[in-house]
C-alpha cells in the first residue's frame, strides 16, 4: 500500500500546484473554437459536454471541463467503490467557480485519503468492493487507475493554463 500512497501524494502534489490560483476566468477559457466544455442550464447547474468519441478532433478541453472530470471520476470512484454506489454522471455537476471547484476537489482528495488509510493488503488485492470504473479487478488496481488518472488531469490543467497564460484573451 505504502507504495500507492507514495503514487497519490505525488500526483496530489501536481494537481495541488496547477489548482493554487486557478482562476474562474481560466476555467471558463476555451483554448479553441471546439473542445470540451461546462455550460450552465437552463436551472443555473453547470452541466459539462459529455463526448461520444475520444478523437482529437473534439478539440482541447477547457479547465472547467477538466476540474469537472477530475471531480466526476473521483466522485464516482469513492461512491461507487466506498459507499452507495448510485451515482451518476448526471448527478455530477461543476461548481461555477474555481474557488468551489478547489473545496470539491479537495473535499474528495480528503475522503479518498480517509478511504485508502483504512485499507490492509488483503482488501487491496480483494475484489469485493471493486464497482467502478472496473470490477471483478482487485481493489489496488482501482487506487493505481486514480493515480494515473489524477496525475493525467493535473498535468492538462498545468497545461491549459500555460496556454491560458500566453493567449491573446481580447477575444
Amino acid at each position: 500500500m505504502s507504495y500507492l500512497m507514495g503514487q497519490f501524494r505525488t500526483a496530489w502534489t501536481l494537481c495541488d500546484y496547477h489548482l493554487r490560483d486557478l482562476s474562474t476566468e481560466e476555467c471558463l477559457w476555451r483554448p479553441a473554437v471546439r473542445g470540451l466544455h461546462v455550460a450552465q442550464d437552463d436551472q443555473g447547474r453547470w452541466r459539462a459536454d459529455w463526448p461520444d468519441h475520444e478523437g482529437y478532433d473534439l478539440g482541447p478541453p477547457s479547465i472547467g471541463w477538466l476540474t469537472w472530470h477530475l471531480g466526476f471520476w473521483w466522485s464516482m470512484a469513492l461512491d461507487h467503490n466506498f459507499g452507495a454506489g448510485d451515482l451518476t454522471r448526471e448527478d455530477v455537476s461543476w461548481p461555477g467557480d474555481a474557488q468551489a471547484c478547489r473545496t470539491w476537489i479537495h473535499g474528495l482528495k480528503d475522503r479518498w485519503a480517509a478511504e485508502l488509510d483504512v485499507l490492509d493488503e488483503a482488501a487491496l488485492a480483494s475484489p469485493a468492493r471493486t464497482r467502478w470504473p472496473f470490477s471483478d479487478r482487485p481493489l489496488g488496481d482501482v487506487i493505481a487507475w486514480a493515480n494515473v488518472e489524477l496525475t493525467k488531469n493535473a498535468a492538462e490543467i498545468g497545461y491549459a493554463r500555460f496556454l491560458y497564460a500566453v493567449s491573446d484573451r481580447r477575444g
